[in-house]
């Protein structure tokens, strides 16, 4: 395996990212105890840095990790490693793991150092005739455990449900638990209906995006309406526009499901509009960030 040359973070310092090591008693690398976020990153200004360290803290705290940097030190650390890197759109994966213990046991050593690991790689934007024509994708069921609200390492099951989707040639996999709507493998839902934008609410049964936020609050600021509320099967088949939505892929139309059109098969209005909404608004916070 090549692993292309660029600067990462490891516990506190900065080398080629080939160069890092992590211990093998590792938990995150024995038992996936840890928990990470993606950071967008558009000419090295990171896109909601804020809320992505307030959802990492959120999270450490849910499986009882001490958070190991204050929010400065995180900032700065951040900001190096984005200023590190030769390309200026970037991914920036952040882990924290509960670190190496012995002996591996299932529950928490009494002494373990958490293990802090970041890189970047470049932000590809989602294909224009992605964005243009929209895409495909496939309903699985939900058979995730019941707390899908923290943003864990161990994505097993994410994983299994992200290869039907490469399998069928689509882009994303729906998961549908008891005939209800909870999320994509790697994104969050929308569906549209008679112009109404609805999509299931904050659950423990979800992993809400900061994209998923945006979303949310571009709807209200624009008085486009919106309803918070479960979403059934029959109402995903039914709706007239789908979109998924990630900090990766932004926001896209899904207009193809399970071989089946969506609506009419074309990129909808509603989505058009809040494509529109969602760049002018990341332009705004880059040229902010820029100042």
């Amino acid at each position: 395996m090549q692993i292309p040359h660029k600067i990462a973070f490891l516990n506190g310092q900065f080398a080629p990212l080939a160069a890092l090591k992590i211990s093998v008693l590792d938990r995150g690398f024995l038992l996936g105890d840890g928990v990470y976020e993606m950071i967008p990153v558009y000419q090295r200004v990171a896109f909601r840095l804020d809320e992505h360290l307030a959802r990492l803290a959120h999270n450490l705290a849910q499986v009882s990790m001490e958070n190991p940097y204050s929010l400065p030190m995180w900032r700065e650390h951040i900001q190096s490693l984005i200023q590190a890197q030769t390309f200026v759109d970037q991914s920036i994966y952040l882990q924290v793991s509960r670190g190496p213990a012995y002996p591996r046991q299932h529950a928490f050593p009494l002494q373990a150092t958490p293990t802090v690991l970041m890189f970047a790689d470049p932000l590809e934007p989602p294909p224009a005739q992605a964005i243009e024509s929209g895409v495909s994708a496939i309903t699985c069921d939900d058979f995730r455990w019941q707390r899908c609200n923290i943003k864990a390492i161990s994505l097993l099951a994410n994983v299994l449900a992200k290869q039907e989707a490469v399998d069928a040639g689509v882009a994303e996999a729906i998961l549908l638990r008891d005939g209800v709507l909870t999320e994509g493998a790697a994104s969050n839902i929308f569906i549209v209906k008679d112009a109404v934008i609805y999509t299931p609410a904050p659950s423990n049964l979800m992993l809400t995006g900061i994209t998923y936020d945006v979303i949310l609050e571009l709807a209200r600021q624009h008085d486009l309406p919106l309803k918070l509320e479960p979403v059934t099967e029959q109402m995903l088949r039914d709706a007239d526009e789908v979109w998924l939505t990630s900090s990766s892929k932004e926001i896209l139309a899904i207009v193809n499901l399970d071989g089946q059109a969506v609506g009419n098969g074309q990129v909808g209005p509603i989505y058009k509009t809040m494509y529109g909404l969602y760049q002018d608004f990341k332009m705004t916070v880059m040229h902010r960030g820029q100042e």
